[in-house]
């Protein structure tokens, strides 16, 4: 291993779907996917933006860093050739969720399918991990915490939980930030595994497989 870097493992799926929802944190996605493109350059990557989103992220920047045109999660106005969903679903070997709202937890919790993403999702049989980014007390709000168990209840569902954040509204540590993209990439791997029925593979000591 060179000195000063970090090695990370290998991961086991060449096509990887990030889904980007309306929270803050999506303001930072562009740092994720560069990491990303780095270190596994051959992993292809779509990305698929909520409109809520695009309030912290323009698609600009995602398709310079992505490399690939970002899809927006709208139904297409003009005829299609192929559903949306079905594509998405049978493209991506994996899928991760980063930010995840709370809107966004709930409605994909419910089961319900009303963007092409979440009907996806309700259909893919492909390991996802949904990385929540919570406002003050969403992460402790016993509702929503029904609904991270429901999902954790699916096969094919991680949700890794979030860190305590500084909310930029109230000055204080009281928000849910989504964990790190590495942890988050991490996971879905992991997933994957235990889906194919693979123990894990930790690597050795130093981050590097044994």
């Amino acid at each position: 291993m060179t000195a000063g870097r970090t090695a990370f493992p290998p991961v086991g799926f060449d096509r990887l779907l990030l889904v980007v929802t309306g929270a803050l944190a999506a303001a930072f996605v562009p740092q994720g996917l560069a990491w990303l493109r780095t270190t596994y350059p051959d992993l292809a990557v779509r990305v698929v933006l909520t409109r809520a989103a695009e309030r912290f992220v323009s698609p600009s920047a995602l398709g310079v860093v992505s490399g690939n045109p970002i899809e927006p999660d709208t139904w297409p106005d003009a005829p299609v050739t192929a559903a949306p969903h079905v594509v998405l679903a049978e493209w991506a070997q994996a899928i991760v969720v980063y930010p995840a709202t709370v809107h966004y937890v709930s409605r994909l919790a419910l089961g319900l399918a009303d963007t092409p993403s979440l009907l996806a999702l309700q259909c893919t049989r492909a390991p996802v991990a949904v990385a929540p980014a919570f406002p003050p007390g969403g992460w402790d709000n016993p509702l929503l915490r029904r609904h991270v168990t429901a999902l954790e209840e699916r096969p094919n569902i991680a949700v890794v939980p979030p860190a305590p954040a500084r909310s930029w509204t109230t000055g204080r540590d009281d928000a849910y930030g989504a964990a790190p993209f590495p942890a988050v990439l991490g996971t879905v791997e992991l997933r994957r595994r235990a889906l194919a029925g693979h123990a894990p593979d930790l690597g050795g000591e130093d981050g590097e497989d044994s």
